[in-house]
Formats: C-alpha cells, sequence, structure tokens
C-alpha cells in the first residue's frame, strides 16, 4: 500500500487547462469590484502621469489616494454581496 495515488500518464495538455480555465471564467459573474478595481488601476497609471510627465506632484499624490480608497469600497462592495448570499442560503422560511 503506498501513500500515493498513481497516475495515469495521459495528463490533460496545456491546451485543455487553457480552455477549463476559459470555461471558469465566462462563467463566472461580473461583481460590483471589478469594474471599481479596474479603476483604482487607472488612478494609478493617471497618478504617476501628473507627478512624473506633468510635474505636478500635489495631484499626482491626491490622484494617487484614490486607488486605496476605491479598493476599500469594492472590498465593501463585495463583502456585502457574500453577506447576501449567505443570509438568503441560512433563510429557511417559516
Amino acid at each position: 500500500m503506498t501513500l500515493f495515488q498513481e497516475t495515469d500518464d495521459s495528463e490533460p495538455s496545456s491546451s485543455d487547462a487553457a480552455e477549463r480555465a476559459e470555461e471558469i471564467a465566462e462563467g463566472t459573474p461580473l461583481s460590483a469590484g471589478d469594474p471599481i478595481t479596474a479603476a483604482a488601476a487607472f488612478s494609478v497609471v493617471y497618478s504617476w502621469y501628473n507627478f512624473y510627465v506633468k510635474g505636478d506632484e500635489a495631484a499626482g499624490i491626491f490622484v494617487g489616494l484614490w486607488a486605496p480608497t476605491l479598493l476599500g469600497a469594492a472590498s465593501y462592495l463585495q463583502q456585502k454581496e457574500i453577506y447576501t448570499k449567505l443570509e438568503e442560503g441560512l433563510f429557511f422560511g417559516r
């Protein structure tokens, strides 16, 4: 008796794994945090533009502080969504 399972030599190829990943991604619904996360990433790039290209350090720092605020908002919305689903699942009706 061994501790490890014997594996089959016919492992799925990387293209099969990529297809499976695409299927999972297509089946995953868009959460409220996804567009906000994109906006946070854009704010970082815009901050760098203001700071380094335009030379406006104050505006660069100000815009750079938007990213953590937006990510905090996205986290709140995702937690609220999870809590709502949890409440719906635990409610058994009367």
